[in-house]
Order: structure tokens, then C-alpha cells, then sequence
């Protein structure tokens, strides 16, 4: 009856560290994480049963399908989410079956942005998440391994889309011939700036500068288009620069480009990054902000052309958090909560001014972005409100869109009709993020659940420490582990430090040379100095100065520490 009650929202929940109690002292302890993980397996299952080797499950006919590309996309989106649930053993199966059946040298026109995104996303976090699976890893791990060699081979197929005038990529890449000569050179704005976090990962893991620098140079030829008034539109043609669809707001065909501004400035520490996030929300919040709702503007004279919330925007909430503006973030949430309990879901647009569904826009493909938020929150705040909504999204997906073959997509959120699709996200991110609600002393949260302790060591002889918290989700809840980059980083300057050394050694002194000047870090072409990477030890006579953004856990060497001062090895 309580729970029944707690749909209704007139149960009243208590929760602390993953414990719920219903008001009438009924113990859910565990119920919500439990539930969950069936939840996923029924999903996982019916995919593996029913749809692979496809991309996608169809739930109602149970069978499957290829939409984004044609390399079991279900499977690689899902490969993390089993480590998240605590699955050892299926991540270690899927994760040889990946490299043993995917091949993208195929004939396929895939996305650029949801290859990038699906593939090389989930491909990176099972590679920097794959020794809590127990995988053998390879001497210099996370700096090598099968699984990264497999999102470097995938996003070498997409550097084809890059090579245009203005540095901005065409939308969809032939994995086999690269760019048709055919293709539109329109393209949406977050498929324009939304490859900052998995290539620049690469670039660092790895050591090879062209996947950062491709990414950069569409950010800031995106950044050089914006309107005088601050703002971007929705689709834009890259070889010309002028903007095809001119309306401006957070929602769909923009929303990961600001997503990425500020969680590519979190996790690489750059400056450059968050200055141009804080500049457009500064645009934002003058014309798009009204009761604490987004709209949808003209960029250029910022009068509104559409007063709609999508439920693309949902994210928004939480990447407010993650700059700690907490109490607008908590209004705009309290709002897009009171849509989902108008229908048990978000509809893909909802007119604000109506208070209801947008025709043919009522669907619900159990998006993730409105659970993504409340994770978010619930860890800012502690407001027991997002567990709530937790709930309440339990019930509504289990009662409304579970299938004997998975879960659909609802087609029509007035008389939830459903639709024969389930998308990959589903297992990537839905379920991920209402797990982590639930969880929040999981290792991903700089917790020791479902793991082996909260750290682990890695790098060359192990002298790097990883995975210690501070995880940055890409926009498909991929894992990304700053402190991974670092370390793969400094090694690579260390050895080019060491090669230029060697170099200068072998070469004969010019007379009248006096000291030789130290070695130029690895270079890295319209990147910034990885100076992050470098001794963190003050010089005398320096003071401190205070971070500018929030911190991701990183790794150094050092002997003693006293009042903050880092004394390193060589000090």
C-alpha cells in the first residue's frame, strides 16, 4: 500500500546512504537498487536473446535491428553498466566478445556525434573500468590495452568528417570511404561540439595529439559563430559558417555542446573552456530564462519563438549543480518534475504556455536526462525530493512500458501507446543513473561499493593513482577518469623529456653554449600546455593560487605534505 501511495507522491520517504523507509515503517532497504538490476537484466537479456547482433532490441516484436551504425551498439553501450551493477563475469564475457565480432572497417554511413558518443564513449570507460572487472590489464595500463586500441581504430574512422575548412565536421562519415561527396554540410551544433571529452581522452591516453586538436578546433570555430547577443542557434552549415536553423536555447541539437564546455573544463582544467560556457549562460539567462523555465529564442534579437521544454533539457539541472548553482538548478528541476507527474514520463515537447503535450511530439524513449539531474542534486543537496522522483520514474517505466522482450518507447505519453523500440541508452544511462541514485556510496561516487577499494594503481610501475573519485560521465553516462589522463600524460612528457635529453647529449656543445635549456613538453598543437601534468611543488617565493574550477582527483608522487605544501620526489 506505501508504495502504491509513493506514486501517488503522498507517501512520505526518508533515505540516508541507500536506505528508504516508508512512512508507515515499512523498510525498503535495497528494494530500489534491486529492482533496478532486474530491471536491467530483463532488458539485457531480451537484447542478447532476441536482437544481438543488432544495435537496438525491438520489444514488441522481440527481435532486433541496426540503426546508428551496425556494430551491436546495445552491447557496447551497456559493457559499463555491468561493471556498475556489479557484474564481473558478463563484463569480462562481453568485453572478449567485442574484440573477437566488432569490426568497423564496413561499408556503413554511421553518425559521427553518436559513434563518438555510444562507441568510443563506451568503449573508453570499459577500458579505464576493466581492471575492477578483474581483466588482465597490460603492462603501462590505462596508457594501453585491447579495448582502448578499439575507441582509437572507431575514432580514426570518424576524422574524415574533420578534415573541412572551417574545422567543424559534417554529421555522418562513411566508416569504410569516408565523407560522401554527397553529404549536407548542415549539421547540428552539438554534433559540431560535443567531442571534447572522449578525444581528448584518447589523445592523452594514448600520446597522439590529432584527436584533441580536431575537437578543439571545432569548439572554437563554434564559439566564432555566435550571434551578437550571445547566443547559437540549432543547426548551422560548416563550410559557409552561417547558421541554417536559427533558434537558440538547451534543448535538442544543442544541449551536449554546453554539456561539454563545462565537463571538458572540469576534467582537462581549462580555463578557456568554462569561460565560454559562462559567457553563453550569461546570454542564457537574459533571454532564454523565464519562472525558471528555458525557451526557445531567435539567437539574433532573443524574442522567443517557441515556448516549449523538451525533454532533452532535463540535463540542465545538473550541470547547474556541477557549478553550484543550486537553488535555480532546484526551481527548474521542481518544474520538469511536475511535467513527469502529469504523464509518467516526459514527452519529447511539452508547451509551457498550455500545459501539455506538443501533437506530434508526445513520445517518451525513456530518456535519461531528468534522472541524470536528480543524481546530481540528490548529492548536493541531500534532499530526499530526488529519491522521490526516483521512485516514481521506477514505477512509471516498470507499470507502463515492460514488455515480455525488454522495455519500449513510449509512443504516446496521453494514453501510453508504446512504440517498438528500445534505444541503446536505455541500459547505457537510464538505468545507470537511477542505479547511482540509489547508490551513493558506489565507487563512482569515490564510495567502495562494487569495487575493490576506492582507488587503484596504474600507470608505469604502478606509480599512478586512479580511480579515486571524480569520474566525469560523457553524455551517454560513459565514466571517464580524469586522473587517467593525467597519468598517461606525464608519462608521455617524462619520456619525451627524457628522448630530448638524450638527444641534446649526443649532439656536440656550440662554443660559448652555456646551460642547455630544459626540454619543451610534448607538443601538442593548438592544445594547452599540459602544465596540470606537471610537479605541483611551489618554487620559493610562490604562493598557492586558488583553482578555478572544481578539482577531479589527480595523482602525484610525493614524501611529505605539511600545511598544503607538496614536497615532490626530487625536491
Amino acid at each position: 500500500a506505501c508504495k502504491e501511495k509513493c506514486f501517488a507522491c503522498s507517501c512520505e520517504v526518508f533515505a540516508y546512504e541507500g536506505t528508504t523507509k516508508g512512512a508507515r515503517g515499512l523498510r525498503l532497504d535495497s528494494l530500489p537498487p534491486q529492482r533496478i538490476k532486474s530491471m536491467f537484466y530483463h532488458a539485457y537479456n531480451s537484447y542478447l536473446d532476441n536482437a544481438f547482433p543488432y544495435d537496438e532490441l525491438r520489444p514488441l516484436t522481440c527481435d532486433g535491428q541496426d540503426t546508428w551504425g551496425s556494430f551491436s551498439l546495445t552491447l557496447i553501450d551497456a559493457l559499463d553498466t555491468l561493471l556498475v551493477l556489479g557484474n564481473q563475469t558478463e563484463f569480462q564475457r562481453v568485453a572478449t566478445l567485442l574484440q573477437d565480432t566488432v569490426d568497423f572497417d564496413i561499408d556503413v554511413n554511421a553518425s559521427v556525434f553518436e559513434t563518438n558518443i555510444r562507441v568510443v564513449g563506451g568503449l573508453l570507460s570499459a577500458h579505464l573500468l576493466s581492471g575492477r572487472a578483474g581483466l588482465e590489464r597490460e603492462i603501462g595500463w590505462p596508457c594501453a590495452g585491447p579495448l582502448l586500441r578499439m575507441a582509437e581504430d572507431a575514432a580514426r574512422k570518424l576524422l574524415p568528417a574533420f578534415q573541412t575548412a572551417s574545422g567543424m565536421p559534417y554529421g555522418t562519415v562513411n566508416l569504410l570511404h569516408g565523407v560522401s561527396p554527397t553529404e549536407t554540410p548542415v549539421t547540428c551544433t552539438a554534433g559540431v561540439g560535443t567531442f571534447i571529452l572522449e578525444f581528448a581522452t584518447l589523445s592523452r591516453l594514448t600520446g597522439d595529439a590529432v584527436f584533441e586538436n580536431v575537437a578543439r578546433r571545432a569548439l572554437r570555430a563554434l564559439w566564432h559563430t555566435r550571434s551578437d547577443i550571445g547566443l547559437v542557434g540549432n543547426h548551422i552549415d560548416i563550410m559557409s559558417k552561417k547558421w541554417v536553423a536559427q533558434d537558440a536555447g538547451i534543448g535538442a541539437g544543442i544541449d551536449s555542446y554546453f554539456e561539454y564546455l563545462v565537463k571538458g573544463a572540469i576534467m582537462l582544467q581549462d580555463e578557456e573552456l568554462l569561460d565560454m560556457f559562462l559567457d553563453y549562460d550569461r546570454a542564457i539567462q537574459n533571454y532564454t530564462r523565464f519562472d525558471d523555465w528555458y525557451l526557445w529564442v531567435q539567437m539574433h534579437k532573443g524574442t522567443v519563438s517557441m515556448p516549449v521544454f523538451q525533454s532533452l533539457e532535463a540535463f540542465w539541472p545538473g550541470l547547474q549543480s556541477l557549478l553550484g548553482n543550486l537553488d535555480s538548478a532546484v526551481r527548474t528541476f521542481q518544474n520538469y518534475y511536475s511535467v513527469w507527474r502529469q504523464f509518467g514520463g516526459l514527452p519529447e515537447f511539452y508547451s509551457i504556455p498550455q500545459g501539455y503535450t506538443v501533437d506530434k511530439r508526445e513520445g517518451y524513449p525513456l530518456r535519461p536526462e531528468l534522472i541524470e539531474s536528480a543524481m546530481y542534486l540528490f548529492r548536493a543537496t541531500g534532499d530526499h525530493t530526488y529519491l522521490q522522483f526516483g521512485l516514481d520514474v521506477l514505477e512509471s517505466i516498470e507499470k507502463i512500458t515492460k514488455t515480455p522482450c525488454g522495455y519500449a518507447s513510449v509512443k504516446d505519453l496521453r494514453d501510453h501507446q508504446l512504440d517498438n523500440r528500445m534505444e541503446s541508452f536505455f541500459l547505457a544511462e537510464t538505468i545507470k543513473y537511477l542505479y547511482l541514485l540509489f547508490d551513493p556510496a558506489h565507487f563512482l561516487h569515490g564510495g567502495e561499493d562494487e569495487g575493490a577499494g576506492s582507488w587503484e594503481e596504474g600507470g608505469e610501475g604502478g606509480q599512478c593513482v586512479l580511480g579515486a573519485g571524480g569520474f566525469i560521465f560523457n553524455t551517454e553516462a560513459h565514466p571517464l577518469d580524469p586522473a587517467a589522463l593525467h597519468c598517461c600524460s606525464r608519462h608521455t612528457q617524462e619520456r619525451q623529456e627524457l628522448h630530448d635529453l638524450l638527444l641534446s647529449l649526443s649532439q656536440p656543445a656550440k662554443p660559448g653554449a652555456g646551460r642547455a635549456p630544459p626540454p619543451p613538453p610534448l607538443k601538442q598543437t593548438e592544445a594547452p600546455p599540459l602544465s596540470q601534468s606537471e610537479s605541483i611543488a611551489l618554487k620559493p617565493g610562490e604562493r598557492k593560487a586558488a583553482p578555478v574550477l572544481s578539482c577531479p582527483v589527480q595523482p602525484f608522487s610525493a614524501r611529505l605534505s605539511v600545511l598544503g605544501q607538496v614536497f615532490s620526489d626530487d625536491t
